[in-house]
């Protein structure tokens, strides 16, 4: 489908540079995941090798067909989540280690296609093995340990790290909805509401101690964004209600408000708890002779 595309001398007079915060990190993480769609291929090509190797060779061959797909979607996922591990300066390890199981996938995979030209079963499992330690070597292993910052009590960095994976998956959740639509403007529109509420992301990851002030706004209100993007996706799919687009067009400028004003409160904050300390530290320097 044709999409319209704004930019700097498009008649709307939309610019990239609202959106270019909210983009740049996601398409980081979107480029580490794609460089693994190549991994599909040989999953396919061993499917259709295997159609006329009769019924031993085409249970082997699909079977290895299916694992080494499975190792394919692991390892582009694995990608994707340990590029966003690395954009995060506090973030929990991946509960699974999809890299590492996708290397494992792609040995069994490569053994079974093996076997169905070679019954050798040593040569199939040297071939295995040879193909998981390239699989390793080409796209890592998974982060294994969290991420956190020194300084800071571990237990409120748990806590900010749950809550930040939460945000994230409620605003790539909305992104997913939103692009179903097609429509370059509300994405483009989309996308400047989620800038806004990543650079509060961001200062709670810099700062946890401002969990409490950002809590509702990274949980119930980016929930709510999200449901209402989903609700709004289904019905523009079925008919162009410019006034349901209005209202959701609406329902993000408001959004964007007040997360840019809580945002701007917990800098402001930050900055009056920096000047006492400051203030504390000049008073006990000069009553001490300093």
């Amino acid at each position: 489908m044709a999409k319209k595309f704004g930019g700097k001398f498009s008649p709307d007079g939309t610019t990239q540079d609202g959106i270019r915060e909210a983009v740049v990190d996601q398409r980081k993480v979107n480029a580490a995941g794609a460089k693994a769609n190549l991994l599909f291929v040989p999953g396919v090509l061993l499917a259709f090798l295997s159609l006329n190797e009769g019924a031993t060779g085409l249970l082997m061959g699909l079977g290895g067909a299916a694992l080494m797909s499975l190792a394919a979607w692991l390892t582009r996922d694995g990608m994707r989540a340990a590029a966003a591990y690395d954009l995060r300066k506090v973030a929990r390890k991946p509960s699974i280690p999809r890299k590492m199981i996708g290397s494992v996938l792609t040995g069994l995979g490569v053994t079974l296609a093996s076997l169905m030209n070679d019954p050798s079963m040593l040569a199939a499992i040297l071939y295995g093995i040879a193909a998981g330690g390239l699989h390793t070597m080409a796209f890592g292993i998974d982060p294994l340990r969290d991420k956190r910052m020194e300084g800071i009590d571990t237990f409120q960095q748990d806590r900010v790290a749950k809550v930040v994976d939460e945000a994230e998956a409620n605003l790539a959740s909305m992104t997913d909805h939103i692009a179903s639509i097609g429509d370059r403007h509300l994405e483009t529109r989309t996308a400047q509401f989620q800038a806004t509420a990543r650079k509060m992301i961001r200062t709670v990851e810099e700062d946890p101690r401002d969990l409490t002030g950002a809590r509702k706004f990274l949980g119930v209100y980016l929930m709510g964004a999200r449901d209402a993007a989903a609700k709004f996706a289904d019905l523009y799919k079925r008919q162009r209600d410019e006034t349901a687009r209005a209202d959701f067009e609406s329902l993000l400028s408001d959004l964007e408000q007040n997360f840019a004003a809580r945002t701007e409160k917990l800098l402001l904050d930050d900055r009056s708890d920096m000047d006492i300390e400051i203030k504390v530290l000049r008073d006990r320097l000069q009553r001490e002779g300093l």
